[in-house]
């Protein structure tokens, strides 16, 4: 009984959270809003705030019973971008929700799609929500910090579920900077958690800084100039992005392919992407992971999304590889080549390819993602 009334209770603040949203609340109202005044500028929460997300990250919350005199992440050196291994998979970090979490955060993603259905032709605009479900602490010899889990909320299907992703405080850290730095005017009014000497990786501070992340995100979100910022792009698409291409470089297709996918999906509810080419290369990484795993319709079903993306395009270095792919998945499902092979030949013919092209994987491997 208890469990369903704190679920009842975050579903109606978060329901409240996306209609003042949705209204379209510019900077100076929101500023005003009763959901600013709880983003104080210490940007630590109230005590009953915070004790009500520790219930909601119940069982999801790792940390060590000793409170330890350092930052999580002060013992790095620099901005270091977030790591590409797999250090993140290890005892410390269980990433699973329990079965009532995932269940809970499901009820609670369709709630809040149903809701977004029925008000979009009446409210706007439509703008993300985010939720922090889950935050572990990572032992990483000789450092130690906490992961957090965002679940990044849009507009879809009700059984469609949100893009998730993992950041640790540096990264919101360094995110708040590069914004303050391009953007002062806009950036005053936002506030962020700020770092503590003690008590990091208690129950009490995961809950707090995970309401704050949520709330920071949600209001950078809220101001049109700061929601298009390529920094903000980065945040959200450029690890998954290098994870993906690191992996599928490596073989490891299936594991890849979720992350093209996570990025695709976070593309799609970002709207305009920092760097043009980026939806192009998540569809050259979809389309040859499902090709390695030989699903050939879904593999040309990507390629067709990258032809009409990139249109008249003759010069762009992509445009080639997948004609190429699209006639050679075509040949081996019996479906109709000859637009594409025209296309490709007439480029042949032009001098602007060479014969044979390169393939998406080799320029997947070449390319830089910065």
């Amino acid at each position: 009984m208890h469990r369903g009334t704190q679920e009842g209770a975050m579903a109606s603040r978060l329901l409240h959270r996306l209609r003042h949203a949705l209204a379209g609340d510019g900077p100076g109202e929101a500023a005003a809003s009763p959901e600013a005044e709880q983003f104080p500028e210490s940007s630590e929460l109230e005590d009953d705030d915070a004790e009500g997300l520790s219930s909601r990250l119940s069982g999801t919350l790792s940390f060590t019973s000793d409170d330890e005199d350092e930052d999580e992440d002060d013992a790095e050196a620099g901005p270091d971008p977030l790591p590409l291994g797999d250090g993140t998979s290890g005892e410390d970090a269980e990433r699973s929700l329990p079965p009532d979490g995932q269940r809970g955060s499901q009820l609670l993603a369709r709630q809040l799609q149903d809701f977004w259905k029925k008000s979009r032709n009446t409210l706007t605009p439509q703008r993300l929500l985010f939720e922090v479900t889950s935050a572990n602490v990572v032992k990483d010899p000789p450092s130690k910090y906490v992961l957090y889990t965002l679940a990044v909320i849009g507009p879809g299907p009700p059984d469609c579920q949100p893009a998730q992703i993992s950041r640790r405080y540096s990264d919101f850290e360094r995110l708040h900077r590069n914004l303050q730095r391009q953007f002062r005017g806009p950036m005053a009014a936002i506030s962020f958690p700020r770092k503590r000497l003690r008590r990091n990786f208690t129950a009490e501070t995961i809950a707090r800084r995970s309401r704050a992340f949520e709330q920071f995100l949600g209001h950078l979100q809220a101001v049109p100039e700061l929601r298009h910022a390529p920094d903000l792009q980065d945040f959200f698409v450029l690890p998954e992005l290098r994870r993906a291409q690191s992996l599928t470089c490596t073989g490891l297709y299936r594991e890849a392919l979720a992350l093209w996918a996570t990025a695709w999906q976070l593309q799609a509810q970002l709207g305009t992407p920092s760097g043009p080419d980026r939806p192009l290369l998540t569809l050259a990484g979809l389309a040859v992971c499902h090709q390695e795993l030989e699903d050939p319709g879904e593999a040309r079903a990507c390629c067709e999304k990258a032809l009409q993306l990139l249109g008249d395009k003759s010069l762009h270095p992509l445009l080639a590889p997948f004609l190429e792919a699209h006639v050679r998945l075509s040949w081996r499902l019996g479906l109709d080549k000859r637009q594409s092979e025209a296309r490709l030949q007439a480029l042949q013919e032009a001098g602007l390819t060479p014969t044979p092209p390169p393939s998406l994987k080799e320029l997947l491997i070449k390319e830089v993602l910065d």
